[in-house]
């Protein structure tokens, strides 16, 4: 790997910064050879003990940024519930309690990762053995606050808030309020952002002292190595466009992004039916479905991820060949994002995004945003619609399973609810009116 020169010639290094031996044997043990880019800018700034809003996309670095300051902190004066840290998704909070986690294992760091979809009472276990630091979406936190006996932020000494711009379009901003009510104000605050938006500036005035601002690829973007494509067809013909091209380029690994939960549950069971190996991920799973379907992902036991934009940002998978946007995305950013997900590290990849009648609109603001025209990706379209017929039969499939799991779910809810009831007033579930 290429190194980094100061002007003077020297080699930046972890150790230059003033990261202290321990954590540079660590980022070694993870291959961070050289600082990134936002590194370089924020471990000195942080090193003084200055609040920092950091705006750097996603996979610039910027856990490293916030974490190896909070934990060579946390070397010098050892106490609990040291940090925590607020992002707006479950699956972001587990990798960046992840990454914590490797960089602390040779100090005996304790994280927490507190989250939606998960126990309340197993999570309170582990909240009384008082963590060093606790990673968290912002509405569990809450509940915790408001009803775990005994848990406070009374003696937090750092507060970050990882894509703050998208904890606020989420509309946390409540909950955000009133942790900031209950946490010390005598505090170091990081605050990182792929956009500074007029939500976020207004958060950074309410909860930063003084800040040092850092920006990191200010213009949007995406990478060189990234070979970016679209397909201008019909509506009705996507799906077999998807398999054709996931036939064609078979062998690869696939993130293929759609725009709600129900059609990425659909297009994973339609892909299914037609013997691709493919897994959903989205929001209304359980979490530990979500978990398992990114681990199945992550170790390549299956090769296509079918998801929403819950795996659009934060999550670094390094070996996604193929990004297929088969939704085109509602807001033009957010393609950053996706296609982000490949060519990563240095690696090549391919982005093919879907272009129907309908989205004829988005696909242009795309192309004004990133400043680039997509090259249009070469089909045949009598062999794509050839496999018509099967699609139409796995489509059909589909939409029977998931008629099937929905009245699965009304019937559990039902029988839920009649548990509740006084025994007296129990009646027997009818299911065949559902």
């Amino acid at each position: 790997m290429a190194s980094i020169k100061e002007s003077d010639g020297e080699t930046i290094t972890f150790k230059s910064l003033g990261l202290t031996d321990v954590l540079c044997e660590a980022c070694l043990a993870l291959n961070w050879k050289i600082p990134t880019d936002i590194q370089r800018e924020a471990l000195p700034l942080a090193f003084q003990g200055r609040d920092i809003i950091g705006l750097a996309e996603t996979g610039s670095g910027k856990t490293g940024s916030f974490a190896l300051p909070i934990l060579q902190s946390l070397l010098e004066s050892p106490s609990r519930l040291y940090a925590l840290v607020l992002t707006p998704t479950r699956e972001l909070a587990f990798q960046i309690g992840e990454q914590f986690e490797a960089l602390g294992a040779g100090i005996g760091v304790k994280v927490s990762v507190i989250v939606g979809g998960v126990d309340m009472v197993t999570q309170s276990l582990n909240l009384a053995k008082k963590p060093h630091i606790i990673i968290a979406t912002p509405g569990r936190l809450v509940d915790h606050l408001e009803n775990t006996k005994g848990f406070n932020l009374r003696s937090l000494r750092f507060l970050v808030m990882d894509e703050a711009d998208r904890i606020l379009n989420m509309d946390f901003e409540t909950e955000v309020d009133k942790l900031l009510k209950v946490i010390p104000r005598e505090r170091t605050t990081y605050l990182y952002s792929a956009t500074m938006t007029k939500k976020v500036a207004k958060l950074q005035r309410a909860s930063l002292h003084n800040p040092v601002k850092l920006e990191v690829s200010t213009k949007y973007q995406t990478v060189a190595k990234l070979k970016q494509y679209y397909l201008f067809i019909p509506c009705k013909y996507k799906d077999c466009y998807l398999v054709s091209l996931l036939n064609e380029l078979a062998g690869n690994s696939f993130m293929v992004f759609c725009g709600t939960c129900n059609n990425t549950q659909r297009t994973a069971l339609l892909l299914r039916n037609l013997g691709l190996h493919a897994i959903p991920l989205h929001g209304k799973m359980p979490q530990a479905k979500r978990l398992g379907a990114l681990n199945k992902f992550k170790d390549k036991s299956q090769s296509i991820l079918v998801a929403t934009d819950v795996a659009s940002r934060g999550l670094d998978i390094p070996h996604v060949d193929v990004v297929i946007n088969f939704d085109i995305p509602t807001h033009s950013k957010d393609y950053i994002h996706r296609v982000g997900r490949t060519a990563r590290a240095g690696r090549s990849g391919r982005a093919v995004t879907f272009v129907t009648q309908y989205d004829v609109e988005l696909y242009q603001r795309i192309e004004t945003l990133i400043d680039q025209k997509l090259s249009l990706y070469p089909t045949v379209e009598e062999e794509v619609l050839a496999m018509m017929e099967r699609v139409a039969e796995a489509q059909r499939h589909a939409k029977m399973e998931l008629q099937e799991s929905s009245l699965e779910k009304k019937r559990k809810g039902l029988e839920a609810e009649e548990k509740k009831k006084p025994y007296a007033k129990r009646r027997k579930v009818d299911t065949e009116n559902i």
